[in-house]
Order: structure tokens, then C-alpha cells, then sequence
């Protein structure tokens, strides 16, 4: 579900078509999670935003997140927000199978998935480690990125 079902307009830097996943960029896991995202989705659905970058910061503020810490993952469709087990599960939910499947996953309470997903999240550093700072895309996905400068 929405955290703004009633949308006031487009985040900075958005199209209306636009389906965006922020990461913190520092975080192995989520690192990963955005390779995991390039090479699973083979329709170029989803475009990717570190929180740290001008256009993450932009939109974190658009939608009065912090912008100084980043506990959770963020995923903008269009003007809506989803956060936590919610962002993960509408995101798997448009890649192919198998990974689709895990939707299924949406018939757990979300109180019970955003715990779990939180403890996750909360001890990521400490448990998957972190880059020194932000690492930049690789040349071939570059487009994949979101960027103020086309």
C-alpha cells in the first residue's frame, strides 16, 4: 500500500511512467539488491537512485524522508511511495518468474514483514558491511540509473 495514496504531484526529476528504487549506496546488501534488480529485469521497468546521489536526496525530500540516515528501502511508481517490505514485494511482483511468485508473500501481516524487514535493515552494515562511499554504475547500465541530466 501507498504511503501517499492521495498523490500532490511527481517527485523532482520524475516522469508519471517513472518506477523508481532508492538504495543506500554504501550498503553492500543493497548494492546487490540493485544488481540483482539489472539483471532481473529484463524490460528495464524499474530505474535506480542511490539516497546519497542530488536526485535521491530530491526525492527523499519530496516525500519528507530523512535524508541524513537511511533505514529502509524507498520505491516511487509513478507519484506513489512504498517503503519497507511493501517497496521489496511490489518490486519482485513485476520482475519474471520465479521471482514474481514471492508476491505470495503479501498474505503475511505487514506488521510481521516490516519487523523482519527492519531487522534486516537496522543491522545491514554490521552484517553485510558497507563501501567507503557510493560506487558509481558500471558504463553498460548506466541509463538504468536516475539522472537529473539526460
Amino acid at each position: 500500500m501507498p504511503l501517499n495514496p492521495e498523490p500532490a504531484g511527481l517527485a523532482p526529476h520524475l516522469q508519471a511512467a517513472d518506477a523508481v528504487v532508492l538504495f543506500d549506496g554504501v550498503c553492500k546488501l543493497c548494492n546487490g539488491w540493485a544488481k540483482f534488480l539489472i539483471r532481473h529485469d529484463p524490460k528495464r521497468r524499474f530505474k535506480l537512485a542511490s539516497v546519497q546521489s542530488p536526485e535521491g536526496q530530491a526525492i527523499l525530500a519530496f516525500y519528507g524522508l530523512p535524508t541524513d540516515r537511511f533505514d529502509t528501502m524507498a520505491y516511487v511508481e509513478g507519484a506513489h511511495l512504498y517503503v519497507r517490505s511493501d517497496a521489496v514485494l511490489r518490486i519482485l511482483a513485476q520482475l519474471p518468474r520465479p521471482w514474481r511468485w514471492l508476491r505470495v508473500l503479501r498474505s503475511v501481516p505487514p506488521g510481521l514483514r516490516d519487523w523482519l524487514y527492519d531487522r534486516i535493515a537496522l543491522n545491514r552494515y554490521r552484517l553485510f558491511g558497507r563501501h567507503a562511499s557510493c560506487l558509481l554504475p558500471h558504463p553498460d547500465h548506466r541509463e538504468r540509473f536516475l539522472r537529473a541530466d539526460p
